[in-house]
């Protein structure tokens, strides 16, 4: 990195610590490792940042703005949520200072009372998001182990909705009867598309149509790309069948454009909804630069 970044963006997830060395908008230098909030001890968060930032401090400490689980309950320290509606970013974040004199700057979660949800993370990508689509209203759907559906108006966050759909079809795949059916690679989109349209369309069935699949795998030599690709559908078809009243008749946005991001397009559009897809990266970082300009802002 031959130029001099002037702040460091860090997206600190559970599994995953990010960090962007940055001149204003414009990105330098990254960098990764695998010391997720779900891996470190208090102590531990001040080491794994400088070991991945390191490099970039030759000229002295630069301000660090941080979103995601780092500040949890469980993480550095906790940030406290915010509550909706509100813009998704607010004017004050949580500061701590480090032993190596790093100003860190933690994004606050936002939290909603009734009924009762909370988001960490998200909500930098939904400023970042509206920060790239001034004056959108919608729904924005932000597809990961816990997926929201956030309804967006007048640049705040409405309401929003969780679903643990990703974590629930990775605990299936890894933990239940159905592991035994998935063990091989590959997707196949007919049968994506009929577990989406099954569930839509009865999703009182949802239990009794999971252990099928592992009784088809036995009986008619179902193979594990059918499989994975009928055990996703079914799952996000009950996703969406139940966030019917976010997307219906709303603008609709899906921030990712991977494979999930996809499915959840192509279910919806079995749906006759069309959703366009973002960037996560893009919009995560245009959150965080949004923060940081906020930072320099106050007296």
């Amino acid at each position: 990195m031959t130029e001099r970044a002037d702040w460091i963006a860090v997206d600190w997830g559970t599994t995953n610590l990010r960090a962007f060395a940055m001149q204003g908008a414009t990105v330098l230098a990254r960098a990764q490792s695998n010391a997720g909030m779900a891996t470190l001890a208090p102590e531990g968060f001040e080491p794994a940042l400088t070991a991945l930032i390191g490099p970039w401090l030759g000229g002295g400490p630069l301000p660090v703005i941080a979103c995601g689980m780092v500040g949890s309950r469980q993480g550095w320290r906790e940030a406290p949520y915010r509550s909706v509606p509100c813009a998704p970013l607010g004017s004050r974040m949580t500061h701590l200072s480090t032993a190596c004199g790093i100003d860190v700057h933690l994004v606050s979660g936002l939290a909603q009372a009734s009924p009762p949800d909370v988001m960490r993370g998200e909500e930098t990508q939904i400023a970042g998001f509206l920060s790239l689509n001034p004056s959108w209203d919608g729904v924005l759907c932000l597809p990961g182990t816990h997926t929201k559906w956030a309804h967006l108006s007048a640049g705040e966050v409405v309401s929003f909705q969780t679903f643990m759909t990703g974590e629930l079809f990775d605990l299936l795949g890894t933990a239940s009867v159905l592991r035994h059916a998935l063990t091989g690679e590959g997707w196949e989109a007919d049968a994506f598309e009929a577990s989406v349209r099954e569930t839509m369309a009865r999703p009182e069935r949802l239990a009794a149509r999971l252990f099928a699949l592992r009784a088809a795998n036995l009986l008619e030599g179902t193979g594990p790309a059918a499989t994975r690709a009928s055990l996703s559908g079914l799952l996000i078809g009950a996703e969406i069948a139940a966030a019917r009243p976010y997307w219906l008749g709303q603008n609709l946005a899906i921030l990712g454009t991977g494979t999930q991001a996809r499915a959840y397009r192509d279910a919806l559009a079995l749906q006759g909804v069309t959703a366009m897809l973002t960037d996560t990266e893009r919009a995560t970082l245009a959150g965080l630069t949004s923060a940081h300009r906020s930072l320099k802002a106050r007296p």
